[in-house]
Order: C-alpha cells, then structure tokens, then sequence
C-alpha cells in the first residue's frame, strides 16, 4: 500500500508524454515472462532515454545479488557477483533500487548521461519505471522459478519411468547376462555414453561381462577396492593408483560398485557424455538405485539358478537313492533252522555300506549248500561311495562261486577293485560263509569293525576280529610280499546263537556332545533281547542309536545283519 502511493505520487509529478511513455514500458514488461528478455528491455529503456553508454542490472540469485544484464562495462559480465566499487570503477555514476526494499528486486546502474546530471522529473521518470518493473520482475522470477521445479519434476518423473521399465524389464529375465544388458542399455542411452565396461561375478558362477571401449581388471584383483568405494565415484575421485591411472588413460569417468551380496562383488564403469557434459549428483542418485535394482536380479536369477541346480542334483540323488535300494535284496533268503534280518540307513541320499546274503554254489560237486553273509563299507559317504558300493557289489557276485575259498575271493575281489577305483578309496568288509545244516561258519575280515558273536546258551560275547586289510587299499601281490595275505577263520553257530554283522556307523554314532556309542552299549542294549525274533532286535538297535543319539545329525551310513541259529 505504502509502495502504491509513492508510485501515484511519482506518476502525478510526470508530463503527459512522460506518462504515455511509462505507461507502454509497463506494457511491454508485462508482455513477457522471461527474465532475461524483461530486464534487456528494462535496461535498453533506460539508458535510451538517458543517452548513457553503460549500465546494468543485479538481481537476487539464491541469496546472492549477481549481474543479469552488462552494457559497456569493461572486465564485467552477466553472471558475476555484483561489487559496487568494481561496477563504478568501471563508469557506472548512478545505482538505483528495483523497488521499495533496500535491495528490491534487484539494482539498476548508468553512466553519467551527456547533460552531467539526471533532470529530477527524468528521476521521477525512472523511479516510476522501476517501480512498475520489480513487480514485472517478481511475477518472472517466480515463472522462472515455476519452470525449473517444473523441470526438475519432469526429470523425477522421467527416472521414475526409467526405474519402473528398467524394473518390469529385470522381473521378466532370470538370466544375469539380459540383467546386465537391460542395466547398461538403459544407464548408456540415458547419458548418452560411448564408452562402458561391466564386470560382476558370484562366488560358483560364471562372470558376467559386458565391455565396449574399457577393460576392465578380473574382479578377484579389485575386490578389496570394490568393497570400499562408495556407492558412486567418480574416476578422479579414486585412490591413487594403477587402477586409476589405468580408468583414466581409457577416459572412464563414473563408477558404480556392485555389491549385493558377500559372496557377489562387480564394478560398473561408464566414459564421458556426449557433448562433455559433467555427471551431476542427480545422475549419480539416479545410477545408484538402477544400480541397486540391478543387484537384487542378479542375486534372484543367481538363487533361482542355483535353486533348479539344487532340484536337479536332487531329483538325479533321489533316482540314484532308487538305484541303489535296488542293489540291496529285496528279500533275504529263508534258511531252515534260521532267521535273518538286516536293515541299511544312509546319512545322506545315497550311502557307500552294502549288505547281502547269497546262496554259494559250490565248486566242488557234492559240497553241502551254503551261503555267504557280507557286510561292507566303502570309505567316504554320498554319490562317489554309493558308486563303488555298487561297483563292490557287482565285482562279489561275479566271483561267488568261481573261486574255492574265502580267501581267494576276497584277494580277487580286491585285486579288481585296486584296478578299478582311486587310490585313495577302499572298501572294508566281512565275508562269512555258512553251512546251515551244521551250523560251520568260516569268514574272512577284510579291515572291517569287530563283529560281534552272543553265545546264547551262555550269554558270552566273542568278536569277530580283523583278518586283512581292506578291499582295494593296494595289490594283493604286495599283500602277500608285506605279510599282510587275508586270513581265514572259523566259528560253530550252536542253537540260540546270535550273530551280528554291523558297519561302524552302528558303534561310532555320535549323541549332541560327540561321545560315541560304542561296542559296549551295542552289547548291553543285544544281551537282554537274544531271544527276540531278529527283525524285533535289528529295530531295537536302530531304536536305541536314535534315542543315544537325539538332535544330533547321523554322519555315517549304519548297517546291521543279524542271524540267530533257531535248532
């Protein structure tokens, strides 16, 4: 109000052409909206009527007072900071204020004009002017200002759009090379960028690349510098070094680090603009959420990956589970006078102990029928020991029957599978044949457990110690050069006896502290149940492990045999 009556003050002291012309500068002030185009005419209006050769005009830019419009004034240009000294030292006599305020709307400055002075009614003139164009320049300033929030919207929207089709793209591709592609395509045609290079990597997975104009390092000789770096850094913001110097001599500008995971390290790297246009920090935020949009795919097309690699391996365990089942008897044979039960448990899919009771034809006509008892246990646990189980179990039953001892056959079968299979593995097994009419047992030790013999009549215990090394360790010409030939042993099964053949998994099962079982629990949990049926005292021991052993996981294969001689 008190701005508005100055204004009518100075108006009613103008002559009628003054007032004309006042009245079609204020026209033309408000014709535009754009600053810049305002205050030329603005400052080409004043220093026309005045017939001066220099002059300016400062306006406020972000709390500081700064020249927007420069004529005749030596070493100054539009843009720099307004000091009253260098502005009248370079010919400016009269400063005026663009409004009422101490500083206005901005400041307006002239030479002195040809006459000497400025008349007091071309003062009043000019007052006036400048009255009527601070509110000419506000309603500009506030344009300007509409536009570049309008601007800087339009830009969050258009990133926003960005995110959200780089987003969609990621969520339909589980392959970590078209994540890569639709990262780069994206960041690289938004930039405008010739020059990029990206290199990520997850621990059990191939590298993923993409590189068009930079090499990059193997990430493993970087991966300590990755896990440093911020989220984004500019190449000349890294630490000295050749993988700086390296960077910049390839004109590498920007760096994002790939870090999703601690088992997952990268780096993506992009070169100059087009146009040399500076990478700004809203470019800088904006990579860094593609950037990590980016590393969650890669991590979910990496689990989704390892996640079918995981079913396949385990319907392919589940097959060789099935496989292998078959590879035990159905059914064990029924001998008169006797009962038979054996169970088997793997610790994992597939297990490396084997068991059998096969009918022995004998090689010498008239010999009273037999059968061989085994029990076996390949070193090692899982799929390779699985694999030799069975190679074991093929190798026993091509011999039985071609051979006349025991020991012959368990020298064979070692001599086949020394041949056969790694150094490092073996296999440790009982062979106990059996003659069932007279109870005559003979058997073979090859590195196995003691297995144990319950006297029933007397309840003693008698152990069936080791006759040789185990099956397939080395040659069995060394064997018998080094004195260590398998040796044969004999027992007589009477009625109510009880044998039982057992891997070392039944004696070393292992309760939550890590004790083990061992032979004396076995024995103590079998002395009281001898009478048992033998499928009721197999299914007591399994039971009684169990209980022994609680939440403890089972970490070796466990398998039992038992026969008791019922008459």
């Amino acid at each position: 109000m008190h701005q508005d009556k100055k204004l009518v003050m100075s108006t009613t002291s103008l002559d009628a052409s003054r007032l004309e012309s006042l009245l079609e500068s204020a026209q033309l002030l408000n014709s535009s909206l754009d600053l810049d185009s305002l205050l030329g005419h603005l400052l080409r209006t004043v220093m026309g009527r005045l017939l001066v050769g220099r002059g300016f005009i400062a306006v406020e830019d972000e709390g500081t007072m700064r020249l927007a419009q420069v004529r005749g004034l030596k070493g100054l240009k539009s843009g720099d900071v307004f000091d009253e000294d260098a502005v009248r030292g370079a010919g400016i006599h009269f400063i005026y204020t663009i409004g009422e305020a101490e500083r206005g709307a901005g400041l307006l400055g002239v030479s002195r004009p040809p006459a000497g002075s400025i008349a007091p009614e071309e003062e009043a003139s000019l007052r006036a002017l400048l009255g009527l164009a601070a509110s000419s320049i506000a309603n500009a300033q506030a344009h300007t200002e509409t536009r570049r929030i309008n601007h800087e919207l339009d830009e969050k929207v258009q990133e926003l759009r960005a995110l959200l089709d780089l987003v969609r793209g990621l969520n339909s591709t589980l392959e970590p090379d078209e994540v890569a592609r639709l990262l780069v395509l994206t960041l690289t045609g938004r930039w405008a960028v010739g020059k990029h290079a990206l290199s990520v990597r997850k621990v059990g997975h191939p590298t993923v690349s993409r590189q068009k104009g930079i090499a990059l390092p193997p990430i493993e000789e970087i991966q300590e510098l990755i896990a440093e770096l911020p989220d984004a850094v500019l190449v000349a913001d890294l630490p000295e070094g050749d993988f700086k110097e390296s960077l910049l001599a390839q004109q590498a500008q920007l760096i994002f680090p790939l870090r999703s995971s601690v088992s997952t390290s990268g780096l993506l790297v992009f070169g100059s603009r087009m146009g040399k246009l500076p990478y700004t920090e809203a470019d800088l935020e904006f990579g860094e959420g593609l950037v990590a949009q980016a590393g969650v795919a890669l991590e979910n097309s990496w689990y989704v990956r390892e996640t079918l690699e995981r079913k396949k391996i385990e319907q392919e365990l589940e097959l060789a589970a099935t496989i292998q089942e078959g590879l035990f008897p159905e059914r064990l044979p029924a001998i008169k006078g006797y009962e038979l039960f054996a169970r088997n448990r793997a610790a994992r899919w597939c297990g490396g102990d084997y068991y059998d009771v096969l009918p022995v034809e004998s090689v010498a006509d008239g010999g009273e029928k037999s059968f061989l008892l085994c029990v076996a246990d390949v070193s090692g646990k899982g799929l390779p020991a699985s694999l030799l189980m069975s190679n074991m179990q093929a190798t026993l039953r091509a011999l039985l029957g071609r051979v006349p001892t025991l020991v012959e056959l368990a020298a064979r079968t070692n001599e086949l599978l020394h041949a056969t299979t790694p150094s490092n593995k073996f296999v440790t097994a009982i062979l106990l044949e059996i003659t069932p009419a007279t109870g005559e047992a003979r058997y073979v030790n090859a590195g196995h457990g003691d297995c144990l013999l319950l006297r029933g009549a007397r309840g003693e215990a008698e152990r069936l110690e080791s006759t040789g090394l185990p099956l397939g360790m080395m040659p069995s010409d060394m064997l018998e050069m080094i004195g260590k030939g398998y040796e044969e042993k004999r027992l007589q099964l009477g009625a109510g006896d009880l044998l039982a053949l057992y891997s070392d998994g039944v004696t070393e099962a292992y309760d939550e502290a890590e004790n083990e079982w061992g032979d004396e629990r076995l024995l103590e949990c079998m002395r009281p149940i001898a009478d048992a049926p033998a499928e009721a005292i197999v299914e007591k021991v399994f039971e009684e492990i169990d209980r022994f052993a609680g939440d403890a996981p089972q970490h070796d294969d466990i398998t039992l045999l038992v026969i008791k001689r019922m008459t």
